[in-house]
């Protein structure tokens, strides 16, 4: 038994004593932590500005301003002034009716393992204080609340469960993405100064165990510095030896690399893959992402 033991604590500080490096035939060797083969069950959360118009789904922004459709453009007209703006929604995403305590219970009770709870969306509001998003944040303009903080807080003192952070790496309007973008990403300013600090920001102060990104598909990983993040994530971070991570990190890594995979939104292949991978099931038929149920297969 003492030498099943001895052998047993060599293999763990082995394994946690590699490093990796910032390229996808490093990174992807890394395997995933043990309690993610136990959690069957997932929940996704979808919660942002665009819950105060609460129509169409989280992209409405986009449907409004950037590809306008009818219906979105029939509902403003309808029931909002001319010169009413995405950011007069803000004030109004009050949250009043949020007790993170309450939804902690509930996830618990559903027999979900872990949450991922959406930190930030396309629209580019944060639902942390975050320094890097000045006032479009819920600490600043709406609820004045960290309510990231407040759900990791209630889910980490009431339940068992894991809790993760989804974050989009890019944002519709954003000048400064915009201005990337104009230059065939061969500027970076926006990685820079906006979305690749505010992961770091997100994985110090709240050390979540799932980081699910998206937002990537415009521009390839070496644009938004994905490989170097990952790296740090999980040779340095607080959570290095537990955090698990998607495979959205940049156009063309979609089931390709990354920690499990998704593809795309409602995946399921139809047979047996050999990589863990999760159907996005949503709830709303609209929307790209309001429940998920994470389906893992073994190697």
């Amino acid at each position: 038994m003492a030498t099943y033991l001895v052998c047993f604590v060599l293999l763990f500080s082995f394994v946690n004593s590699l490093k990796y490096d910032p390229t996808w035939e490093s990174l992807d060797a890394r395997p995933l932590p043990g309690w993610y083969d136990d959690a069957k069950l997932g929940i996704f959360i979808h919660w942002g500005v665009f819950s105060v118009p609460a129509f169409s789904s989280e992209w409405f922004w986009w449907q409004w301003k950037g590809q306008p459709m009818p219906a979105v453009l029939d509902y403003m007209q309808k029931n909002y002034r001319p010169d009413f703006t995405y950011a007069d929604f803000a004030a109004m995403f009050t949250t009043e009716f949020f007790v993170p305590e309450e939804w902690a219970e509930m996830f618990q009770d559903s027999g979900a393992k872990y949450i991922v709870l959406t930190s930030k969306h396309h629209e580019g509001y944060t639902n942390w204080p975050s320094k890097y998003s000045f006032n479009w944040n819920s600490n600043s303009t709406g609820p004045n609340r960290d309510l990231v903080g407040e759900l990791a807080a209630a889910v980490r003192a009431k339940t068992q469960m894991k809790f993760g952070l989804y974050h989009s790496l890019f944002e519709w309007f954003n000048p400064r993405y915009l201005d990337d973008k104009d230059s065939g990403f061969k500027k970076q300013d926006f990685v820079r100064t906006k979305t690749m600090p505010e992961l770091y920001e997100l994985v110090n102060a709240y050390k979540p165990e799932v980081i699910w990104s998206d937002g990537d598909w415009e521009a390839a990983d070496a644009y938004w510095n994905s490989t170097n993040f990952l790296a740090w994530l999980y040779n340095e971070s607080p959570v290095k030896d537990t955090v698990v991570t998607n495979d959205r990190w940049g156009s063309g890594c979609s089931c390709k690399h990354g920690g499990f995979y998704t593809c795309s939104d409602r995946y399921n292949p139809g047979k047996l893959q050999k990589h863990k991978w999760e159907n996005a099931m949503t709830i709303d038929k609209g929307s790209s992402k309001t429940v998920y149920f994470y389906c893992q297969l073994r190697r």
